[in-house]
């Protein structure tokens, strides 16, 4: 049994606003990764089902290992075809905002957003949403995946019969790829119900899995090893782990992105690593990813020393700086009196 986890009211204020929009836009963070992309492909779906003309608007492109997902072709990316991304943000009457918390997360599309007097829906498992920017939100931290809110929200509203086989894969992908294929933030047991639900929409498990998260170009494999053997680095006394890449390193293997996707996860694999930062250098900025396992929260120091957010397990930052000075915080994390660092030195 599936309990409802989202206020009556604000299913109700959701399904009015749908009710009275014939365009409406579903878009989702930067970077998109599969519940981010699974969320935006499957509402989108559903909303054309009920007859609505919606568009999936993302800032920038999807990862190229999720380009398997059902109506990839049909998403409007700003940063290949602008003017139709602004043309649709014009003519909305609705916009969903999945799994980002803030307009900062989705750049130039945020601004866009800004100017734009369509109601604004927040569907997200992000902590500390602007409250400001959002006319209605469902913010429930504890969720797995944004792809478990919108199935609950579906559910809620009645109209769960709308998810059919193309939804529940983009929806099951989201489910899957936000929990490590349900081994972290998953504790709800419903979580692994609502799974089920979808798989009986006769999607292929394996193959999701497969293609989402065991799928890696030839390059992509040289490259996290590379990584794992040349750049890791271990401090085992407070039970962490460093990744580093430079652009020119990245060069070096035709990096394209996601082709690091799951790499930060690797070093977790060693008895005596509870926690893994990542540092990937961008044109503009270190793109930051912190994994952990157990009770050892990487959420609290992605905050505190990169102005990232996220969960207990999996955190994340645009740092805009050098990789040098994002290096530099990591050995200020290390010696600094968390009492997180002091537990794993007392080990």
């Amino acid at each position: 049994m599936i309990k409802p986890i989202i206020d009556d009211k604000t299913v109700d204020k959701i399904r009015s606003l749908i009710n009275s929009a014939d365009n409406i836009v579903v878009t989702c963070h930067m970077s998109p990764d599969g519940d981010a992309i699974g969320s935006t492909l499957a509402l989108t779906h559903v909303l054309r089902r009920m007859g609505k003309n919606a568009r999936a608007v993302t800032p920038d492109m999807v990862p190229r290992v999720l380009n398997f997902l059902p109506e990839m072709r049909h998403v409007t990316v700003l940063t290949q075809d602008e003017d139709a991304a602004r043309e649709a943000i014009k003519e909305a009457k609705l916009v969903f905002c999945l799994d980002f918390n803030t307009l900062a997360r989705i750049d130039r599309l945020g601004d866009m957003l800004s100017l734009s007097r369509a109601p604004r829906v927040l569907i997200d498992h992000h902590l500390d949403p602007d409250k400001d920017e959002f006319s209605v939100m469902v913010s429930v931290p504890e969720a797995s995946s944004t792809c478990e809110l919108v199935f609950r929200l579906l559910l809620q509203m009645g109209i769960v019969n709308m998810v059919d086989r193309r939804t529940a894969q983009c929806l099951y992908t989201g489910l899957m790829t936000d929990t490590g294929n349900f081994t972290y933030s998953c504790d709800n047991p419903e979580v692994f119900e609502i799974a089920s639900l979808l798989a009986r929409r006769r999607i292929d498990v394996p193959y999701l899995y497969r293609m989402a998260m065991n799928t890696f170009s030839a390059d992509s494999i040289r490259l996290q090893g590379y990584a794992l053997c040349e750049k890791m680095q271990l401090f085992t006394d407070q039970g962490a782990a460093l990744l580093t890449l430079t652009l020119d390193e990245l060069k070096r293997f035709n990096y394209h992105r996601g082709d690091t996707e799951s790499l930060v996860n690797k070093p977790l694999a060693i008895p005596e690593v509870n926690w893994v930062v990542f540092l990937r250098e961008d044109v503009d900025r270190i793109k930051v990813s912190c994994r952990s396992k157990g009770d050892f929260s990487v959420k609290e120091l992605c905050e505190k020393y990169y102005g990232g957010g996220g969960h207990t397990n999996a955190a994340g930052a645009d740092f805009r700086g050098t990789l040098d000075q994002a290096v530099a915080i990591f050995y200020d994390i290390l010696s600094s009196p968390h009492p997180l660092l002091q537990e794993e030195t007392e080990r």
